[in-house]
């Protein structure tokens, strides 16, 4: 018997047909490592083949059948023992009998349903993968293949500008505006900070862009913060009636796309933090939240392109708001 170290065994390898012509993406592992996926979106069709490899020639495999998976699964990892599938999808290779030689399979799982981006955070895990299972009596043997799906979105209609205000009575006031409220993963952040009012000698001043992620529900809800970015604006102490421009390039940093709800597991959602220090370390604090999504790769521009027609859209903006004022005055 093969439990005791005789008799046959087999391994199993599967290929997805479009392999070396389909994009690839890295992506984030659980022990924070990165390794190289194929990129699927919704409703793409995934096919390939499966591979049972007898490791002894000649020697018949008697097996239960074979059969092959496509999951969509979410894993919580203080509940590591309840997986979540969402998509569970099943395809038979093989009825229950014996293998007299290697033998391959195909297969296909046709415009499958992948609602949500593959994502790997702090404290939740999704994933898609495919799992080809040959059943045995002792032990089945097994075999999976991980794959990224990234979920597009078109440009979204209302994008208006955001303004933030940091004041302490009869000392500060701080006037910040950004371009737009919601960016794709490779836009830039544009922005000015006006200084209306400067008592107090604030001696720093910086943007984060914090990344909150929020896992469970009721009373068994964890939020874990991190701070993806820190953009320096200042150093050193403003004055009344200086303005300073912000360009801040999301490309650089590790960001997934805001995530609202997520099949009532986790979100994953995005603030502008603007942090205030004053010579006496006192922090002040004030907090935007925006709204990030990924677009197809249809036009490519260099990174200060994009700053470039981000810029002239928000000064654009800003000129006809104030003539605007200026005609109804």
């Amino acid at each position: 018997m093969s439990f005791f170290g005789f008799g046959q065994s087999a391994e199993l390898d599967i290929v997805i047909s479009d392999a070396e012509t389909r994009r690839t993406a890295e992506h984030k592992t659980e022990d924070g490592k990165k390794d190289k996926y194929l990129v699927f979106y919704d409703g793409e069709t995934v096919s390939g083949k499966v591979t049972v490899t007898l490791k002894t020639p000649g020697k018949r495999l008697e097996h239960y059948g074979i059969k092959l998976e496509f999951v969509g699964q979410i894993e919580l990892y203080y509940d590591r023992g309840n997986r979540h599938e969402f998509v569970s999808l099943v395809k038979d290779l093989a009825h229950a009998g014996e293998l007299s030689c290697s033998q391959t399979f195909d297969f296909e799982f046709a415009h499958v349903e992948k609602p949500y981006e593959s994502y790997t955070g702090q404290n939740v895990k999704l994933r898609y993968f495919l799992r080809a299972t040959l059943g045995r009596r002792l032990n089945d043997i097994t075999k999976e293949n991980e794959i990224v799906v990234h979920t597009l979105c078109t440009y979204p209609e209302l994008n208006s500008s955001l303004k933030m205000e940091v004041g302490i009575e009869d000392c500060l006031h701080i006037e910040f505006e950004y371009n737009k409220s919601k960016y794709h993963l490779k836009d830039v952040i544009v922005g000015k900070i006006y200084f209306l009012l400067v008592r107090i000698k604030i001696k720093h001043m910086e943007i984060d862009i914090i990344k909150r992620e929020t896992t469970g529900s009721g009373p068994s809800v964890y939020h874990e913060n991190d701070t993806i970015a820190k953009y320096e604006i200042m150093d050193g102490a403003p004055v009344r009636g200086e303005s300073i421009p912000i360009r801040l390039f999301l490309a650089g940093y590790e960001l997934a796309p805001t995530m609202k709800d997520i099949n009532k597991k986790f979100s994953v959602r995005y603030y502008l933090n603007l942090v205030l220090i004053d010579e006496e370390e006192r922090r002040y604090f004030k907090q935007q939240e925006i709204t990030l999504w990924r677009k197809g790769d249809i036009v490519k521009r260099s990174m200060s392109q994009q700053a470039t027609i981000a810029a002239q859209r928000f000064e654009g903006s800003r000129a006809a708001n104030s003539s605007a004022k200026e005609d109804s005055s």
